[in-house]
This record gives C-alpha cells, sequence and structure tokens, in this order.
C-alpha cells in the first residue's frame, strides 16, 4: 500500500518535522523555521502546509484528500501546546498566516496576523492583556490585512 502523503509539518518546543534542505516541499520560510527549531532557537510553535499542497489547490480548486484532517490535527497540537484555542472567547490563540515560495518573489502574499480575532475572541484580549487600544488595532489589522491580502481590497479602502 502506498504511503499516505503528507501535506503539514508542524516545528515547536525544539522539534520540528522539517528541516532546511526541504525547502522546495516546506518553502524558504517553512524550511527555514523548522531548521531554526531544530537547533534550538526560540521560534514560537507552528506548522507550514507544503508548496504541493498549495500546487494542488491551484490546479483542482480543492484541499487534496486528507489535508483538511492533517491541518485541524496540526491546529489541535498547537493549541494544546499554546494553551490557547483559536478564537476562543476566553482564551484565544491568534495566529499568523505567510506564504512562502523555494524561491522568494516580489508580489507574494502578505502576511495575515491576528487570525482568531472575533468579536467574542476581541472582548477576551482586551480582558487578558487590559489594553483595550491593543486590542482594537490589532483586530483592525486583522481585518486590514485579511481584506487586502485574501480579498483584494485596497488598503486605501480603510
Amino acid at each position: 500500500m502506498a504511503e499516505k502523503k503528507k501535506y503539514v509539518y508542524f516545528f515547536g518546543d525544539g522539534k520540528a518535522e522539517g528541516r532546511a534542505d526541504m525547502k522546495d516541499l516546506l518553502g524558504g520560510k517553512g524550511a527555514n523555521l523548522a531548521d531554526m527549531t531544530s537547533i534550538g532557537l526560540p521560534v514560537p510553535p507552528g506548522f507550514t502546509i507544503t508548496t504541493e499542497a498549495c500546487a494542488y489547490w491551484d490546479q483542482h480548486k480543492a484541499y487534496p484528500e486528507g489535508m483538511r484532517e492533517e491541518v485541524i490535527e496540526n491546529l489541535h497540537k498547537l493549541e494544546k501546546m499554546m494553551g490557547a484555542k483559536l478564537g476562543d472567547k476566553d482564551n484565544p490563540l491568534l495566529v499568523s498566516v505567510r506564504s512562502g515560495a523555494a524561491q522568494s518573489m516580489p508580489g507574494m502574499m502578505d502576511t495575515v496576523l491576528n487570525l482568531g480575532l472575533n468579536p467574542d475572541s476581541l472582548q477576551a484580549l482586551i480582558k487578558k492583556t487590559g489594553n483595550e487600544r491593543f486590542a482594537w488595532d490589532s483586530y483592525r489589522r486583522f481585518i486590514q490585512m485579511f481584506g487586502d491580502v485574501v480579498m483584494g481590497v485596497p488598503h486605501s479602502s480603510f
């Protein structure tokens, strides 16, 4: 039986499933994050979705079989490690989403910061930080970056 293709590689807590020499599969950022984690640098935990999964999406406009489950499994692992839950109204986990190819290219997708903020988790962030201005600014940045990067709404519209 053929081995199941892996689409998601986790890194964190000094361990990484990827390596620096996997740039073609993990993109430059993903491979370097895995490498930095492996040598003990204090990199916040996360996971990388492979360039193969992205190419599959480009071609089929659908997730490759098994990828969604891998993302959910790795998100749960990240939530457990961080002691927070994505979008939670009491203890939200906020993540950043970055694109990365094997070779850096102009015009690549920008980072989307603060994924996980919503009206409920915003209130939790205000309570957790005691800084209402910081929380609202974080939410504004999320909406602006998501609007620009994902939905194609220009920065000037904000």
